[in-house]
């Protein structure tokens, strides 16, 4: 069972006496930095290059510098920066400015897990990884009713990784909801599955569907407006967040909880535990790590292309034409 982490369990003191060094001014690392300075924590820096994002947090009252002026300053240096720029930034302007007994934290566990950065051995490596959008970390910790996280601990040069993580976590606010404890690979797993298994199953679903609807003749206005433009399923998945899969169930007609019980059942599971099984083998081997790396050193020509088709399909063109006539 997974140890769960509140408020009680984690001390923002262990920061206070720290530098902390933001890499990445975008949505994670906005809304952090505001949450951790509303919290007490006072000596933060954003590093970055010098663009609209450092401009604003330069506005927004924090101190600014290089990424590699930020590296060296630091206690703790936070990545939030995309997966795929990350090791180039950290090889070339953060690894030969950290200081012995620094700790680095990662929002994501990709980079550790597949060996694309390895930090010397001197140094904390730890995560924590808010199971939200950074407006959404904003927001529930000025609502005070706090967010998810995963928390890890990859590497404890100092003795003092997991302090400072929960420290972490309880400063940007998610210590009020919990903070759950995984390994750098299981956030990792369970991130990429999201991505490469359950999204494409359900994308599939949404897209078949809303193609034989019409095929059959129902207009693909009503066929949108059913499958999910209403956002009656946003609603369903977050009282199913709220309740439970199944336990929301009395919130719908007894047609409809007849008809979706009973169908449930009648799926074949077999492609789609095997289409699941396929995805985490690529997954856990380094494949997909691998296709994705070469997909960058490409110029990402598959990835362009593969968007352009979506964009383009007969259901994009749909929504499209709905929204051209919605008000």
């Amino acid at each position: 069972m997974a140890a769960i982490y509140y408020d009680s369990d984690a001390n923002t003191e262990i920061l206070k006496h720290k530098s902390i060094a933001l890499i990445g001014y975008g949505n994670q690392g906005r809304a952090q930095a505001l949450n951790m300075r509303d919290s007490g924590i006072e000596d933060i820096i954003i590093g970055g290059r010098q663009d609209d994002y450092l401009d604003r947090a330069a506005s927004e009252g924090f101190q600014v510098a290089t990424v590699q002026e930020a590296s060296r300053k630091a206690d703790i240096v936070f990545l939030l920066i995309p997966d795929e720029i990350a090791p180039s930034v950290y090889q070339e302007s953060i690894e030969p400015h950290l200081r012995k007994g620094a700790a680095l934290n990662f929002a994501s566990g990709y980079n550790i897990t597949f060996g694309f950065i390895a930090p010397p051995p001197e140094v904390d490596v730890i995560m924590v990884a808010p199971r939200m959008i950074g407006e959404g970390v904003r927001e529930c910790y000025l609502k005070g009713t706090g967010f998810p996280s995963f928390i890890a601990v990859e590497q404890d040069a100092t003795g003092s990784a997991k302090e400072i993580a929960l420290g972490i976590a309880k400063a940007i606010g998610s210590t009020r909801r919990g903070a759950i404890e995984v390994s750098f690979r299981h956030e990792t797993i369970m991130d990429l599955m999201a991505e490469q298994a359950t999204w494409p199953l359900i994308l599939s679903v949404l897209t078949e569907v809303f193609r034989f609807q019409v095929e059959k003749g129902i207009p693909e206005e009503a066929a949108l407006m059913e499958l999910y433009v209403s956002k009656e399923p946003a609603v369903m998945l977050e009282k199913m967040a709220d309740m439970g899969l199944f336990k929301q169930m009395p919130l719908h007609s007894h047609t409809s909880q007849y008809g979706q019980l009973s169908r449930f059942k009648q799926v074949d599971k077999n492609y789609i535990r095997g289409f699941i099984e396929k995805q985490f083998e690529k997954i856990q081997s380094g494949k997909f790590a691998s296709e994705w790396r070469s997909e960058q050193e490409r110029g990402l020509s598959l990835f362009k292309s593969l968007l352009e088709e979506a964009l383009a399909s007969p259901i994009s063109q749909a929504e499209e034409r709905l929204k051209s006539r919605l008000k």
